[in-house]
């Protein structure tokens, strides 16, 4: 693989962040309707009942507001970087001839992990089917006794978990903890849980890991690196587009 190798493997562990963070969305938004652009923010019990771009738009006031009261309080001149490294990325390994730290191998083994024991959950267990029927409809599912509020409780709780988890592999990975490049990780973690269409998990954590990967592949070439914050957008559109063509079949018969 080489030198470019390095470049591959960042982009895997980063992507692996991106899929982690949004399967959390995903699995938030399909128990509660709420797209929380405020990423790990408890938010939303006071907007049970209103209108879903409500919901999007109250969490995305408080991520903003957030990120303002931070940057006031940052020191002159903007810099408010902090270092957390983590014991892991001391831990060296060689695959294929290029060197790969532990952190990367848990971003990558992490991701993929919640992903299967999130479907797994999901699937067959009693609070995983509630949290898939107050997707489907809210008020009858509160008419057959389920507590609407614990599932949407147990929702918003599992969420921050993965916020957590990529918050604080993140900063390891990147090498610095900036206030600005976590408030914005939800830009790529969301294009990810589109190329999902907000419900498969697994085609969020693949778009994750495209999303992570094609902002790598670029990095090396000057004249397009420039445009690497780009990549979750231009996936998420092609995604979309793709996805949501539909083939009409016409069938005539001569009378």
């Amino acid at each position: 693989m080489g030198a470019y190798g390095v470049f591959l493997v960042a982009g895997l562990a980063v992507g692996a962040i991106y899929a982690l963070a949004g399967v959390g969305l995903v699995v938030l938004y399909r128990s509660t309707g709420v797209l929380n652009l405020a990423y790990g923010v408890i938010f939303g019990p006071a907007f049970a009942r209103r209108d879903p771009l409500v919901k999007m738009m109250g969490t995305l006031a408080l991520a903003l507001i957030l990120l303002g009261i931070m940057g006031w309080r940052a020191p002159a001149g903007g810099a408010f970087a902090r270092f957390l490294p983590l014991p892991s990325s001391e831990h060296h390994y060689f695959i294929a001839g290029t060197s790969v730290n532990l952190t990367q191998i848990i971003s990558v083994a992490l991701a993929l992990a919640i992903t299967v024991a999130v479907t797994i959950f999901l699937r067959f267990t009693r609070l995983g089917t509630a949290m898939r029927a107050l997707a489907n409809d809210r008020e009858i599912t509160a008419t057959l006794g389920v507590p609407v509020r614990r599932v949407e409780a147990a929702a918003w709780f599992g969420s921050g978990l993965a916020c957590g988890a990529a918050g604080l592999l993140l900063p390891d990975l990147l090498t610095s903890l900036d206030y600005a490049a976590l408030t914005f990780l939800v830009i790529s973690s969301l294009a990810a849980a589109l190329i999902g269409r907000l419900q498969s998990l697994w085609a969020t954590f693949l778009g994750g890991m495209a999303v992570g990967l094609a902002q790598a592949v670029v990095t090396p070439y000057a004249s397009v690196s420039a445009y690497r914050a780009a990549a979750p957008f231009v996936l998420a559109i092609v995604a979309l587009l793709v996805l949501s063509r539909r083939r009409v079949v016409t069938i005539s018969r001569a009378v």
